[in-house]
């Protein structure tokens, strides 16, 4: 078990690392002030999920629950 819970502390450590870069690599959400005006409607705006901040929100979502689950694990009493 010694073995396992190593290997699941290393991926913990990357998926942190991970996490946290995609986190910052991300616009704040005061970037879309241009919602006022109706400016929403553009093709940046319909196409958000095909755009790299499409992609980097959904990564970030799959981080998160990646986080919480091995975090979840490693609290096990099989691994104290």
């Amino acid at each position: 078990m010694e073995i396992l819970g190593t290997i699941l502390t290393i991926v913990f450590v990357l998926v942190c690392i991970g996490l946290a870069a995609i986190i910052l690599l991300q616009e704040g959400k005061s970037a879309g002030l241009g919602t006022i005006s109706g400016a929403a409607d553009t093709f940046w705006g319909q196409n958000k999920g095909r755009s790299t901040e499409g992609r980097l929100v959904k990564f970030t979502k799959f981080l998160a629950i990646a986080f919480l689950l091995l975090a979840l694990v490693l609290n096990l009493p099989v691994f104290s």
